[in-house]
């Protein structure tokens, strides 16, 4: 997962973070080929508090880690929902969801984590595609509690396929509903082609409809977009060499040295540092790591360009350094 144009520098907001089982209370299909998972302590105990836009990571196995949006409400303390696609092409994450979790099952959780803030604004676009409305679905709720105008646009394959309508249906005068098979593509230039001053646009679903509305919100006011992905976004090729380079561990006392076509957080672990992960693919921020020294090579698809040339943090699992040396906050 990952945000896109916002402005200011990186926001790595870890809540009071959980890392433990979690029970299944309640299991629904919502759409073809999607199901939800309620989820609560196993003794009944409150959950950390999150923020729409949040996500927690679900601990299949040693090796398989997935992200899933909280699509349920903030102020249910003991209760997290998230929705799941099932995707046949995938590594699996979502199959072992869809065919062994059932009500009653325990899963290894950690977090919630949220890199997709909703920021304060008058009025909002939010802009939808697929499974992509899980982390819309919080925030339109958060939007309509602070009396903020807002419209949805919620693109899928067909109607079928599109989870959450009955629970959609009580915003009917916000919401514009768009099966592909029914309507064709989302009409992006009706929906962006004229800036609005005061309006923040926030869009999540497949890297055709993130690029897209990339194109569309490039005349918007700077810091209007706010985007997540699922997967990593195609990188232009690095303006720095892929030589060795330096990293000093600040708080463990550990230098290394990162040889070409391998990762900072491979050659940590190697070395005895060990560093949070889970996508090794520099989307769900999960590898956030503080820089002291140095200018990395951003290749993540999760900062911003401001957050990029402020410096401030770098994703480990995937990025490099434009200098000889790296110091990380680890």
């Amino acid at each position: 997962m990952s945000t896109g144009e916002a402005s200011g520098t990186a926001m790595s907001t870890v809540f009071s973070e959980r890392r433990g089982d979690l029970v299944v209370v309640a299991r629904e299909v919502r759409a073809d080929g999607v199901v939800s998972l309620t989820l609560a302590d196993p003794t009944g105990a409150p959950l950390p508090a999150w923020t729409p836009g949040a996500h927690i990571d679900l601990l299949l196995d040693d090796d398989l880690v997935r992200q899933y949006s909280l699509c349920g409400s903030p102020d249910d303390p003991h209760r997290w929902r998230i929705g799941v696609l099932l995707n046949a092409g995938g590594r699996g994450g979502s199959q072992r969801v869809h065919e062994t979790l059932e009500v009653g099952d325990e899963v290894a959780v950690r977090g919630p984590r949220n890199h997709f803030p909703l920021h304060a604004a008058p009025s909002y676009v939010f802009i939808a595609g697929g499974i992509g409305i899980t982390p819309i679905l919080p925030m339109i709720t958060a939007a309509t509690a602070a009396g903020a105008d807002w419209r949805l646009y919620y693109g899928g394959r067909s109607k079928p396929t599109m989870a959450f309508l009955d629970e959609l249906a009580q915003h009917s005068d916000h919401v514009v509903v768009w099966p592909d098979d029914e309507r064709g593509m989302l009409p992006l230039e009706e929906i962006l082609g004229t800036p609005v001053d005061g309006t923040l646009v926030y869009c999540c679903g497949p890297e055709g409809l993130l690029s897209a509305t990339e194109g569309w919100c490039a005349a918007w006011p700077s810091g209007t977009l706010h985007l997540e992905r699922f997967a990593a976004k195609q990188q232009a090729a690095p303006a720095a060499g892929e030589g060795a380079f330096d990293v000093v561990c600040q708080r463990s006392g550990v230098t290394v040295s990162v040889p070409p076509g391998t990762s900072i957080i491979d050659v940590l672990e190697a070395n005895g540092v060990s560093a949070l992960s889970s996508c090794m693919e520099g989307v769900c921020g999960t590898c956030e790591t503080r820089v002291l020294d140095g200018r990395p090579d951003h290749r993540d698809s999760l900062l911003t360009e401001d957050e990029r040339e402020s410096n401030e943090y770098m994703m480990i699992c995937v990025s490099r350094s434009r200098s000889e040396r790296l110091v990380l906050d680890l």
